[in-house]
C-alpha cells in the first residue's frame, strides 16, 4: 500500500515538472514575440512650453552597428490627432512595425494636438531633437504621411527642401506656387482616383506644378481606391527600397 502511494506521489511530481516546462515554453514564445514588437518606445520634448508626444523605432542593430542611420519621419492623419500615442499605430510604419515588421531606418512618428495641424516649428524642433540624440544618416533623412499628413509633408518638405532626401506623400495637397522648392528631392505622390474626402486633383495639381520645373516626381494613381489609399501604399515593400536609393 505504502509503494502504490509512493509511486502515485512520484508519478504526481512528474507530471507537475513536465507541466511547468510547457508553461515555461509558452511563456518563452510569447515573451519572444513581444520583444520583437516592442521595437518602438514612446517619447516626449516640449515645444513652446507644450508636450509633443511621439513614437521612436530603432533598428535592431542599431545599438550593435556604430554607424549612422537613414531616418524615416511619418506624419499620421487627422483621426490619429490628440494624447493617445495608441493612435498613431493604427496606419503607416507604426501599424507595420506594432505588427513585428523590421525596418532599417529609424522610425519617428509624431503625433499632432488634438484640434491642431501639423505646425512647422514644433516638426523642426522636433527633428532637431532626434539630430542631436541619435545617429542620423543627414543625407538619407525621408518624409512620408497620409491625408492631414499628406499635406503637412509637402508643407514641411517645401520649408526644409535642403533637408529630405526623399519624401512620399499620401492623399495630400500643398501650395502649387513654391513646389519648384522640391525640384531637386525626390518625390512620389500617391493618391486614390475615387477619393471623396481629398479629391485627387489636388495630388494632379502638385505633380504637374513640379513636373514643369522638372521636378523628379512619380505619380501612383490608385484607380478604385478611395481616401485609404495609404494601406496598398505602405504595405508596399518597393516604397522602402525607393527611399533608400
Amino acid at each position: 500500500m505504502k509503494t502504490r502511494e509512493f509511486l502515485l506521489k512520484k508519478f504526481q511530481i512528474v507530471k507537475l515538472f513536465f507541466f511547468c516546462l510547457i508553461l515555461l515554453s509558452v511563456s518563452g514564445c510569447f515573451m519572444k514575440k513581444r520583444s520583437m514588437t516592442e521595437e518602438t518606445t514612446s517619447r516626449q520634448i516640449i515645444v513652446n512650453d507644450e508636450s509633443f508626444n511621439f513614437l521612436l523605432y530603432l533598428p535592431k542593430n542599431y545599438e550593435a552597428e556604430n554607424r549612422k542611420w537613414p531616418l524615416l519621419i511619418f506624419l499620421h492623419g487627422a483621426g490619429e490627432r490628440g494624447k493617445d500615442l495608441e493612435k498613431v499605430k493604427i496606419h503607416g510604419p507604426p501599424k507595420l512595425i506594432e505588427k513585428g515588421k523590421s525596418f532599417p531606418f529609424i522610425v519617428v512618428s509624431p503625433q499632432c494636438p488634438e484640434g491642431t495641424w501639423w505646425e512647422l516649428d514644433g516638426l523642426n524642433d522636433l527633428l532637431q531633437n532626434i539630430l542631436k540624440n541619435y545617429r542620423v544618416d543627414l543625407e538619407r533623412i525621408y518624409l512620408t504621411g497620409l491625408s492631414m499628413g499628406g499635406f503637412g509633408t509637402w508643407a514641411w518638405a517645401m520649408d526644409r527642401a535642403e533637408t529630405f532626401a526623399a519624401l512620399a506623400p499620401i492623399c495630400g495637397g500643398g501650395d502649387t506656387e513654391r513646389v519648384c522648392l522640391l525640384k531637386d528631392t525626390h518625390v512620389w505622390v500617391f493618391h486614390g482616383r475615387q477619393d471623396k474626402v481629398v479629391p485627387v486633383e489636388r495630388s494632379v495639381n502638385m505633380v504637374n506644378a513640379l513636373r514643369e520645373c522638372g521636378g523628379n516626381v512619380k505619380f501612383t494613381i490608385y484607380p478604385e481606391a478611395g481616401h485609404d489609399s495609404w494601406s496598398v501604399t505602405y504595405d508596399n515593400p518597393d516604397l522602402y527600397k525607393w527611399f533608400l536609393k
